[in-house]
């Protein structure tokens, strides 16, 4: 699963560093002198910051939940009492991921209520629709971590509130983000349930935020929006031993890797893209029972841990190794009985 950059947390962090007096740079953004690259950033969740160092959030929260604290600010000042509760909220679910503390999840939750208090689809309906789309991704993220129905059930809720103020025609933008976002929730709690109708909505979604996303304008997005689209067409793929799906999860993945390929997107991307369509190659080899595809899969494998080993997590190398294996005893196999 990949997550593209989320940008109400850049805007909560921009928010704070608007408040700085003379901000140092090196206390601002990422340290691009690390001796080894996180290769993994785009892989982690919706909450992991990309554009600013991750020591700017605990100053960020001080500085927010200090203004919350004023007498009548809310009274005076609703609007903007709400727009902090927003910031706080998405950095209070930074700092959740970051520490997979599920009580900071509903802490950023609570702040994400607190600003819908205020807030009505009437009277600021941009406000109140975005105020929704962060409390689903919070709830989505809870999900994820506690593997809980409920929550995921409460993110499809917010996000489809969100769809009735954002619509591909006035702000298309918003409103494929929300898809890829209900794409993503589907997926992870389709997966969760027995028959495939949550997954089958996940694929919709998913194929709805690609008629806005293009490679110029939103390459990131467009590219994690094929890659995520083939996992779930993967998984669909393996429930109903359909080698049709598989195709169709590979025809997805290799766009995605296109994508990535040609917009010059971090490499890590296109690598993962590339470990995808090998393993759904590997399954597809199976299916059909062709040895030269599980050969040729298998040679794939080798390629990639080759060129890419020293970049890998051990799981990444060891799922490689594995998929490798069983791809080549396969190609022996079926060798064997033609």
């Amino acid at each position: 699963m990949f997550f593209p950059d989320n940008k109400a947390l850049e805007k909560a962090l921009q928010h704070f560093v608007g408040k700085l007096i003379d901000p140092d740079p090196v206390h601002i953004w990422p340290d691009t002198q690390v001796t080894e690259p996180d290769n993994f950033i785009h892989t982690r969740g919706n909450f992991e910051q990309h554009r600013y160092r991750g020591s700017l959030l605990d100053p960020a929260r001080e500085v927010f939940e200090r203004e919350l604290a004023e007498d009548d600010f809310r009274q005076q000042a609703p609007l903007e009492w709400a727009q902090t509760q927003n910031a706080l909220g998405n950095i209070l679910a930074a700092q959740a991921q970051q520490f997979r503390d599920e009580a900071l999840y509903r802490k950023a939750i609570g702040a994400f209520e607190l600003a819908l208090e205020v807030l009505s689809q009437e009277s600021a309906p941009a406000d109140w629709a975005a105020t929704q789309y962060n409390l689903g991704t919070a709830a989505q993220a809870l999900g994820r971590q506690e593997n809980d129905a409920k929550s995921f059930k409460r993110a499809v809720d917010a996000y489809t509130h969100a769809l009735q103020v954002w619509n591909r025609e006035q702000t298309p933008e918003n409103w494929a983000r929300t898809m890829h976002q209900l794409g993503n929730t589907f997926h992870a709690h389709g997966l969760m349930l027995k028959g495939n109708t949550t997954l089958q909505k996940s694929v919709v979604a998913y194929k709805n935020a690609l008629r806005v996303f293009n490679a110029d304008d939103h390459a990131l997005e467009l590219a994690a929006t094929h890659m995520n689209c083939g996992a779930v067409l993967h998984h669909l793929a393996e429930s109903e031993e359909n080698p049709d799906r598989l195709q169709e999860a590979i025809k997805s993945y290799e766009t995605g890797l296109l994508v990535c390929m040609e917009q010059q997107l971090p490499i890590h991307l296109a690598v993962l893209g590339r470990v995808n369509i090998a393993t759904a190659r590997a399954e597809l080899a199976e299916l059909k029972k062709d040895a030269r595809m599980a050969d040729e899969t298998a040679d794939e494998f080798d390629v990639i841990l080759e060129a890419f080993r020293g970049s890998f997590q051990p799981l990444c190398i060891k799922h490689c190794e594995a998929q490798r294996d069983h791809a080549r005893s396969l190609a022996e196999t079926l060798g064997r009985k033609n």
